[in-house]
Formats: structure tokens, sequence, C-alpha cells
């Protein structure tokens, strides 16, 4: 081979090398661009996961959720445990943001929490033992008042027309899935040939707290009806002892709500209906005159006393065919613990002041004394 032959397949050579070198400097760039991008993904992707679980899982969400933390619980324990109950999205993420804030405090017991709740939240709550969340808007239900009461008090606090209140309550659809989601408050006897309402008296009376700006209707009724059936069945050996059923319970307590001007005297008005009821002596209350008449009056005229309606308890003997009005729960407990006495009449004197009696006479005397 010459000399020229040997150079030019030397530059031959080199032209090869630079070709390959140019190949795997591209090869090297596409790499590194690769892992470049796949490491950016990744960041972005974990920060993503990261800043949506600093969030509330569900911001939209009023579904009470029961959390039990036991004693002794440390913060990891407790991070698994609200991921497991779906209140937090990661536990190891809660861990590290609770030990970031330097909190580690936490009390054991039984908490109701929501999946809209911030971290912060669900730190303050297990620090101080309660739930903490501050309310958009919160509705005050007062004791002993009727549906139609109540739907007055909607209208005024929130955006729902009476009307609306009204309709809602008395839909079929809609009381058949509250029958069906609260089976043993809600029973048939609601449905009774003289019921006016059927949901008459299961709103419990308190004060709710709401986390969005309108929440809707049904959820507003349903919440004070969940509310009604927790406080009633704490009660259900009480009046199930009495061979009474939810219905009678519930009605019982709402003619006693009605009638009671004074906690303290309960106790002895519900003994006062229950040896009447002992001896098929009419309860002859006025609230439930009122009721039947379906007005307000600041007194009850003999005349009124004749209203033929199945809630008139002068007319008809027993309990009236269901509650007049929501009951409260010293009503309730009345109800299931009345005053042992033999009282059969009682009046009220005009400062509200409550006197009792076991015979007519003696109430007669109570009249000429309290009332003439």
């Amino acid at each position: 081979m010459d000399k020229e032959s040997m150079k030019q397949e030397m530059l031959e050579k080199m032209k090869e090398r630079k070709s390959e070198v140019k190949i795997v400097r591209k090869l090297v760039a596409i790499i590194a661009l690769a892992f470049l991008l796949i490491f950016a993904i990744g960041g972005f992707v974990a920060f993503s996961y990261i800043k949506s679980a600093l969030q509330p899982m569900d911001p939209d969400s009023e579904k009470e959720v029961a959390v039990e933390i036991p004693m002794g619980s440390g913060v990891t324990s407790i991070s698994q445990i609200l991921e497991e109950k779906g209140i937090v999205k990661n536990a190891r993420i809660f861990k590290y943001y609770a030990k970031f804030k330097n909190e580690s405090s936490f009390q054991a017991g039984d908490y109701t929490m929501t999946k809209a709740m911030t971290l912060d939240e669900i730190i303050e709550s297990l620090k101080t033992g309660k739930v903490y969340r501050e309310p958009l808007f919160t509705l005050t239900v007062p004791e002993g008042l009727t549906l139609d009461q109540i739907a007055k008090v909607i209208e005024k606090k929130t955006s729902y027309t009476a009307e609306e209140f009204m309709a809602k309550v008395n839909d079929k659809a809609f009381i058949e899935s509250m029958m069906g989601e609260f089976p043993q408050l809600l029973t048939n006897d609601i449905l009774g040939e003289n019921i006016r309402y059927p949901l008459e008296g299961y709103l419990y009376p308190a004060t709710y707290p709401f986390y969005v700006e309108k929440p809707p209707l049904d959820e507003i009724i349903h919440t004070m009806i969940s509310s009604m059936n927790t406080v009633v069945l704490e009660y259900k050996a009480g009046y199930e002892e009495r061979d009474m059923t939810v219905h009678q319970f519930v009605t019982f307590a709402s003619l006693l709500e009605e009638e009671a001007t004074a906690s303290t005297d309960r106790e002895t008005i519900a003994s006062v209906f229950y040896n009447r009821l002992k001896v098929d002596m009419p309860l002859q209350t006025d609230p439930t005159v009122l009721y039947s008449l379906g007005e307000h009056k600041d007194r009850v005229l003999y005349e009124d006393l004749e209203v033929d309606n199945p809630y008139n308890t002068y007319k008809n003997a027993g309990l009236t065919p269901g509650p007049i009005a929501a009951p409260g729960k010293s009503s309730l407990e009345a109800a299931i613990s009345p005053s042992d006495t033999d009282y059969l009449y009682f009046l009220a004197d005009k400062d509200g002041n409550n006197h009792f009696a076991k015979t007519y006479e003696e109430h007669l005397s109570n009249v000429d004394k309290y009332i003439k």
C-alpha cells in the first residue's frame, strides 16, 4: 500500500471516528435530556401530590366520619388512622406536616370529622379534644317549634322560602328516603291516616353549623333528622321498657315540650300525663287544641275545646296521632324519667308557675286560688 492510500485510509477512519463521536454525543444528550425530563415530571408529580395531600380531601363534603384515637397513640399511628378513615390523603405527609408545625400533643378520644377539614383544623381538633372548624353560618332551631314555624326560621336564615321547605318535608320521595336511612326513628307510624305532617316533631331543635355558603335544603333537613335519630335512640331501652313505640315516645315528649313552662316541672307534668293514660283519662292539654286549630292564640277559649280534630286531646283519649312540635332533650329525658306522683291535674298561674292536684276538687281549689 503506497503512502497516498495509507493517508486516504487514515482520513476515512478519522471521519468515521468523528461521526461515531457525534452519534455518542447525541445519544448522551438524548439520555441526559430524558433523565432531566423524567426527573422534572417526577418532581412535578411529586410536588402536585404533596400539594394535594396538604389540602382537604373533599372541601364540599358534609358527611361526618367517626374517628377513634386510642389511648397512647403517637403521631405515626394517628396519621395512619386518619388516612384509613379518608380524612387525610397521605399519613406520612400529615405526620411530617404535624412535626414541621411542632405539634405532637394529641388527645385520645372519639371524634366526628369530615373530609372538608384542613390539616390545621384536624391538628387543632386533636389538640383540644374536639372538632374545630369555623362554620360559614349557623342555623338555630329552638325547642318546641312546629314544621310551619321551622319553615319561617329557614326562610329568615337561608335563601330558601318557607314554601320550599314545607314542600320538601312533605315530598313523598324525600320522606321515603329518610325512612330508609333512619328506619329505627322514622317508622310507618309517621304515615298514619290522621298524621298532619309525617316529619312533624322529627327535626331536632339545636344550633347547626354549616361549612358551605348554601347547603342544599334536603341536606339541612337531613342533618336535623340525623340529630334527632342520634338523641332519640339514646332512650331506646327506656321507651321500650314502657312498651312505647318510638313514635309514641316522640309524640309524648312533644306534648310535654309544648305544655311545660319550666324545665323543673317537666318530670311532674310527665307523671300527670302517664297517670291519665293509665286510667284512660283524656290528656286535655291546650297545646293540642292550638295545633288542631292550626294557629297560635294567647288564650284557649271554651269554644276552642270543641274543635273536631284527631289532635284535640279534649275530644280524643290517649296520645295525639303524632308529635305536635319538635321536643328538646329535656322533654325526651322527662318522658323517660317522670316524677313518681299521684297527680292527675295541673294548671299554670299568670306567672307561669304550675300547681298540681290529685283530685278534681283540689284542682278546682287551685283554679279559684290562682286563676280567678
